[in-house]
């Protein structure tokens, strides 16, 4: 072997050498080298340390020539801890830029562990911080996303962090707002005061500005306080635009009258709870007389927006004009790949939107092989469609999609599902009795550890642990209201809680999931002039975060369950949610 002496090492090794004295193999040392692939080589021949940097440097290079991806992948496998601490602040930042350029959250995320185990400069600390925040943001972790910003802006007093910590804080329900609060900083307290303000005050914007001069005097010098989230600037411009009159076109007969008068059920509910007596319902029998007829009628008693219809044909026709007599909110969604009319907002409970979710939330946890089990009807079709598009989409692959029978036991078709190949996640869309058989069907063909993802529909909405003790470690998602523990942290966090109270009370398990779409059918039905104004907003609801997409179609984001002990329990995951590397 050709070693090469430099500096006192080379000089006490001579030394060593001419005394006669035996040299000891196994350490190879690191030669200046802009070859990257040549450092790559030699690190597999070299002890951790020095083959932790070799890496870096190889990785450094590559990012440098412009290969990033193959730059972030060797950054990403480099065992920092082997890194002296100048050398470990480095591989942090670069892991934080090429992950952030390259589109891996996770990246930036395991690159922002550093900031809780050791010191680091001043600008190192907020460029790794606030690229922390904003990868926390892309991974549904409002909470951290949140706290990580204001930390940066409490030491830079920055105001253009007031939109990404103000879309954050939007995101959170009143249970996550109040432990935020918990944490101190100084900063904190005027950002849940405000958040609290905004909220209280609904769709109600006169009040709202009206209590936004209080807000100020007491929080003078804040961020916010000098400058107004643009959300909330835009609101200005709606005073005087307030929604009183509500139209609500609903069936009193046919097949849909069921499902009519659980929301009808809910609209009522949370008016008469005294969340805003000022507003007046109107409600129309959407089966007596063309939609046109009904408008007109409507439009005459003074209505200002209108709530339904809730026929999909309906919905379907109205999507085609160029736009709708009155701002409407449809209680579901048209057929059409887009909605076309101005004016037109649809919204509804679909299992669709819950599959996309799933997928997305999959692919977040880092699964790229997915099998589906899935009904053989006309339901099981279009949801797990939904399912494979979003999943393909992302980049992930499709092990087997296998349609089962519902009527028929599970266990042939969970072992199709998991088998030839073997997936590394399952999507299940199913109601509870055949669900309840999946879990110990895959623990018979040895895939008990198999990550299940599923939707709202295997849960009956009350907590038997007898019976859901089979579904335990399968992941869930579903609507606040439903999983208040899971959600929010209790039942004193959740929206509406009057109304939830009153429903809850009254209603029947099967009917709760469409009660509660009634609350947020009225709240919507209050914000549309919001809505149609301002980008972006967002309703913390009974339903699930909800928010316009681009064509109105209202988007819901549904929190997370477990099944532990048969009980629905928050998701956590160790290390990788954990609040104290935001810190």
């Amino acid at each position: 072997m050709k070693i090469s002496f430099r500096g006192p090492l080379a000089a006490a090794l001579t030394a060593l050498l001419l005394a006669g004295c035996s040299f000891q193999p196994g350490i190879v040392e690191r030669q200046a080298d802009d070859d990257p692939q040549r450092l790559l080589q030699q690190a597999t021949q070299q002890e951790p340390g020095q083959a932790a940097l070799s890496r870096l440097d190889a990785a450094v290079i590559l990012a440098r020539q412009g290969n990033r991806p193959q730059a972030l992948e060797v950054a990403k496998e480099i065992d920092d801890s082997r890194l002296e601490r100048q050398a470990r602040i480095r591989w942090a930042l670069l892991l934080s830029e090429l992950g952030e350029s390259e589109g891996d959250r996770w990246a930036v995320i395991q690159a922002g562990q550093l900031l809780d185990e050791i010191d680091l400069p001043r600008e190192a600390s907020l460029t790794l911080r606030e690229r922390l925040g904003m990868a926390l943001a892309e991974v549904d972790e409002p909470r951290a996303a949140a706290r990580a910003l204001i930390r940066v802006q409490a030491e830079t007093e920055r105001e253009d962090l007031n939109d990404p910590i103000w879309e954050q804080l939007s995101r959170l329900d009143s249970g996550s707002l109040g432990s935020l609060r918990e944490e101190g900083g100084d900063l904190i307290p005027g950002w849940i005061a405000l958040a609290e303000l905004v909220r209280s005050s609904g769709s109600d914007i006169q009040r709202l500005f009206a209590r936004l001069g209080d807000w100020r005097e007491r929080h003078r010098g804040h961020p916010a306080a000098r400058r107004l989230p643009s959300e909330i600037s835009a609101l200005s411009e709606l005073r005087g635009q307030e929604v009183d009159h509500i139209a609500v076109f609903l069936p009193e007969s046919g097949p849909l009258a069921g499902i009519a008068e659980a929301i009808r059920d809910g609209i009522r509910t949370h008016h008469l709870e005294g969340v805003d007596r000022g507003a007046r319902l109107s409600f129309f029998d959407s089966t007596q007389g063309e939609l046109e007829t009904l408008y007109r009628e409507a439009d005459a008693r003074g209505a200002q927006v209108v709530i339904g219809p809730l026929d999909k044909d309906a919905v379907s026709r109205l999507e085609q004009r160029e736009r709708v007599p009155l701002p409407t909110l449809a209680l579901n969604y048209g057929r059409g790949e887009r909605n076309r009319a101005l004016g037109l907002f649809q919204y509804g409970l679909s299992a669709e939107d819950e599959a996309r979710q799933a997928a997305q939330r999959a692919w977040i946890d880092g699964h790229r092989l997915a099998s589906l089990l899935v009904p053989d009807n006309d339901w099981g079709r279009r949801v797990g469609e939904a399912f494979w598009n979003t999943w393909r989409d992302l980049g992930g692959e499709i092990a087997s999609a296998v349609r089962y029978n519902p009527d028929a036991s599970a266990t042939e078709s969970a072992r199709r599902a998991v088998t030839n190949p073997q997936p590394d996640m399952l999507f299940l869309l199913a109601l509870p009795e055949y669900a309840r058989q999946v879990p110990p069907t895959l623990d018979y063909y040895n895939s008990g550890d198999l990550p299940i993802y599923a939707t709202s529909h295997l849960f009956e909405g009350r907590l038997q642990p007898r019976l859901d003790h089979d579904l335990n470690d399968v992941l869930f998602i579903d609507i606040p209201w439903q999983i208040p523990d899971a959600a929010v942290g209790g039942v004193e966090a959740l929206p509406f809680l009057d109304s939830y109270r009153r429903l809850r009370e009254e209603s029947d398990p099967a009917m709760f999931r469409l009660k509660a779409m009634g609350v947020d059918a009225y709240e919507l039905a209050r914000r549309l002039p919001q809505l149609q104004a301002i980008s972006g907003v967002e309703m913390f609801g009974a339903t699930g975060t909800l928010s316009p997409g681009e064509d109105g179609r209202i988007q819901r984001r549904l929190p997370w369950a477990r099944f532990v002990n048969g009980v629905p329990q928050p998701v956590l995951i160790p290390g990788v949610f954990g609040d104290d590397r935001a810190r």
